[in-house]
């Protein structure tokens, strides 16, 4: 690929985006008419009406009852409660919209009304009386299904409720619950709290990784989704840590996902827009059982999709079990990464991607359990920046053009194992190892008055690490918890950098050889 592609790539990448292109014939008129419309948009979306009412029968008010409130024209659901112990609901909706509501308890008749929310209203009342069902239909048995039941700390949503039939993964799926949010990064927050641990029948996700877990988990396998509130993975310390801020998702399969292999390929190809081949390959494997289960997810693309950067390399932990965050003496190893630049959103002239990775939890006996995973990337990027800096005064122009080639390859494996003999004895091991190979290539030119320079750089560090931890918990009364911990951190690095430029850098300062006219 020649830089004249590369750059018209980049650039026409940039308009899609939405960059405004810089040229003189830029008026402040199209400048007011932006901001007007983005002023005006958020003045629309910030105009919620508060919905309160109340559900009852004929002698008494409904405490549990479901209450949703659906768009009438998109069929979007656009709000959602549950009524507490005397029957009240509440949630906002926003103005100037019509919504069906429909308030629905086990054993009872569904309710349905139309709403139209009208501007300049700050709140509304609506109030339901549910009829008990008569209706008898010999040898036919009715079952109904509430779309979210409580129970205890544990929230628990019938997907098929919320589904609208066009959602493909687990992400999808979660955006449709209320309270649910999953942003761009496969993070998910639960009514502002953010999501510790994926698992799928009560086994780690990829060590309950939910970037993993939003974006390959099929959407038609999912039966149920439990949101697990006040989270504590080891039973002993619920009562001893603060758990108030952990939460937990668990996925429930649907019937005929269990016992069975499924999966799903995704495949593609053609060209680009310069007529460039482009590739897509995308196949997914699961198996789940009660006694072991295993997971295979590969990528295979150059169309720019990156399932797993170095910097969720870097930020995965692999999940380990800490009995006491607040306190005692903790290790945190951070690998360096040189400075490598990194393309936002994608953004760069081509990227490469190969991943695989695959996760295993097999129930050893009834008090031992075993688990693992290993991934293995690499991403081969190419960037390319341009910046011209005009000083006014002097009427000086800068030109500066760097291209950047990268190539990053990662990989870690992880294994675990909880022995638990009875309800007094827990203990846990975990083992990760991590290791890459960075390497980024930088040409960069720069013009400045009647002065250039060229500077050829390199960076390459090749960290590794060995992470190993040991809890151990025992019960010796309802009064009398003891806890220990072992952690035993390794890592080695190799960083390496190389410059050639024009200009002599650090004159007098620094020895500098120079070889063919240049400085190294």
């Amino acid at each position: 690929m020649n830089l004249q592609r590369c750059l018209s790539n980049l650039f026409l990448h940039r308009l899609n985006a939405g960059s405004i292109p810089s040229t003189k014939r830029f008026s402040l008129s199209h400048l007011l008419s932006f901001t007007f419309a983005v002023m005006s948009w958020i003045n629309i979306d910030a105009q919620e009406v508060q919905l309160r009412g109340v559900v009852i029968d004929s002698l008494a008010p409904l405490g549990f009852a479901n209450v949703i409130a659906t768009d009438a024209e998109s069929g979007k659901l656009a709000g959602y409660s549950i009524t507490n112990n005397d029957g009240r609901y509440a949630f906002s909706l926003n103005s100037e919209a019509s919504y069906i509501l429909r308030a629905s308890f086990l054993g009872y008749e569904t309710q349905e009304k139309r709403l139209n929310v009208g501007a300049d209203i700050d709140a509304l009342t609506l109030d339901f009386t549910l009829r008990a069902e008569t209706a008898q239909l010999d040898g036919v048995e009715i079952v109904y299904e509430m779309p979210v039941t409580v129970k205890g700390d544990t929230i628990v949503y019938n997907a098929d409720s919320f589904n609208r039939g066009n959602e493909k993964k687990l992400g999808d799926v979660l955006e449709n619950l209320p309270g649910v949010e999953v942003n761009d990064d496969g993070e998910i927050q639960v009514e502002g709290k953010t999501v510790q641990k994926v698992m799928v029948e009560g086994k780690d996700f990829f060590d309950g990784d939910s970037k993993l877990a939003t974006k390959n988990i099929p959407a038609n396998a999912i039966d149920k989704v439990e949101v697990l509130r006040n989270f504590s993975e080891v039973g002993q310390m619920r009562g001893v840590t603060n758990n108030q801020d952990n939460v937990a998702i668990n996925i429930k399969l649907k019937e005929g996902k269990k016992n069975f292999w499924f999966g799903e390929v995704t495949a593609g190809s053609g060209v680009d827009a310069d007529v460039d081949p482009r590739y897509l390959l995308h196949p997914k494997l699961f198996y789940y059982h009660p006694e072991y289960s295993l997971n295979v997810i590969t990528d295979l693309n150059d169309i720019g999709e990156v399932p797993f950067t170095w910097r969720d390399f870097f930020n995965f932990t692999g999940g380990f079990r800490n009995f006491n965050s607040g306190g005692g003496t903790r290790f945190n190893i951070q690998e360096s990464d040189l400075g490598f630049a990194v393309g936002q959103n994608n953004r760069a002239a081509a990227i490469g991607t190969k991943f695989a990775a695959a996760n295993f939890s097999y129930a050893a006996s009834q008090t031992l359990d075993l688990s693992g995973f290993g991934i293995a990337s690499e991403n081969t990027t190419s960037i390319i920046s341009n910046t011209i800096n005009q000083f006014i005064l002097s009427g000086i122009q800068e030109q500066t053009q760097v291209q950047s080639e990268q190539n990053n390859q990662l990989g870690m494996i992880k294994f675990s194992g909880i022995y638990k003999p009875d309800a007094r004895l827990q203990v846990d091991y975990d083992i990760l190892l991590k290791a890459s190979n960075q390497r980024q290539d930088d040409a960069t030119f720069s013009a400045f008055a009647d002065q250039t320079n060229d500077i050829v750089e390199r960076k390459e560090n090749r960290p590794t690490s060995i992470e190993q931890n040991i809890n151990a918990y025992y019960t010796a009364s309802e009064n009398d918890i003891f806890a220990g911990q072992f952690q035993h951190m390794l890592r080695s690095e190799d960083p390496f950098y190389n410059a050639i430029t024009d200009l002599l850098p650090f004159a007098g300062i620094l020895p500098v050889s120079q070889e063919g006219g240049r400085f190294d």
